[in-house]
């Protein structure tokens, strides 16, 4: 691992740099239009430039502020003291194209925007909140790639409800469509081991739920997944760091004072290991309808279903 600034880049975003192109990603200390934003103690800079955007740079300034806002809600502050957010225009598109966020310091996220984006568009945009979650953990080994990216998942609509810009049921309704993509195939070899998309992202994030489940359980459902990230974070573990994944994983357990980060992690690192969704779908008491999802409030996990997504004081 090289020092900084320069960084070897991780799985995450070399894939995301492709994405976003071959240009330089090197991003100016100050934003090109001087818009700075305040969230949760920390301080955002953005480069923009926002005379060429058709929907405007306040939508712009809002959807970064949102997103800030969601995350630093989250996980009680946000994540650095400082991060760079740079916008690249995409000529003639229309959408959010992908971000990459470094563990520079400071932290910085490159995110590519079309155009022809509306307010709307970013009103309902979840990439930048996603980049900004991964700002909140520290920077672990290649082969522990899908912890990074199953938080970032996980985090980013329960992030989003809490701060009441995302439904509820929209939370559940993405739970019991995509959910299942992380269930290992017959040739997986563990979380450590297995490399795949559906592996890293969903199987990750699968991971982050049955953590979320099993620490409210075992606390009587006055403590979850999020005060274990809160630890993390507070013990000095954002993207600015690097360690190893057993030290993270052991301060979250510590926090919530149960160890069921490392219990999960031993049994999931190197092993194919089947969850039955359709019996904890049933156990928290949330089905499918066809035009959304139905809650059951007497189904035996309801309490922990309603307190995943509900804001902490």
């Amino acid at each position: 691992m090289t020092s900084e600034p320069m960084r070897i880049l991780s799985r995450r975003q070399a894939i995301a740099a492709a994405l976003l192109g071959s240009r330089s990603l090197t991003i100016p200390a100050k934003g090109l239009d001087g818009l700075q934003l305040a969230v949760g103690g920390g301080r955002i800079d953005v480069n923009f430039p926002s005379g060429s955007f058709g929907g405007g740079s306040d939508a712009i300034r809002q959807w970064i502020l949102d997103a800030a806002q969601s995350v630093a809600g989250y996980f009680g502050r946000f994540p650095v003291p400082r991060a760079v957010i740079e916008v690249d225009l995409q000529v003639g598109r229309k959408g959010v194209f992908g971000g990459v966020t470094y563990g520079d310091v400071p932290a910085r996220t490159k995110i590519a925007v079309g155009e022809r984006t509306s307010a709307e568009d970013l009103r309902n945009d979840w990439t930048m909140t996603h980049e900004l979650t991964h700002m909140a953990f520290p920077n672990v080994p290649r082969q522990h790639h899908w912890i990074e990216e199953g938080i970032a998942t996980y985090v980013e609509p329960v992030a989003r409800a809490q701060a009441g810009l995302l439904p509820v049921e929209e939370v559940w309704e993405e739970m019991l469509r995509d959910m299942p993509k992380g269930l290992p195939g017959s040739d997986a070899r563990g979380l450590d081991q297995t490399h795949s998309w559906a592996n890293t992202y969903w199987g990750g994030a699968l991971f982050c739920l049955l953590a979320d489940v099993q620490f409210r359980e075992r606390t009587s459902n006055r403590r979850g997944l999020q005060h274990a990230l809160r630890g993390i974070l507070k013990a000095g573990g954002n993207i600015e760091v690097e360690w190893p994944l057993v030290r993270a994983l052991k301060i979250g357990d510590d926090s919530v004072g149960v160890p069921v980060l490392m219990e999960l992690y031993d049994g999931m690192k190197d092993t194919r290991v089947s969850t039955d969704l359709p019996g904890l779908w049933k156990r928290l008491g949330v089905s499918a309808t066809g035009q959304g999802v139905a809650f059951l409030p007497d189904a035996e996990l309801s309490a922990i279903r309603t307190a995943i997504t509900a804001k902490l004081d």
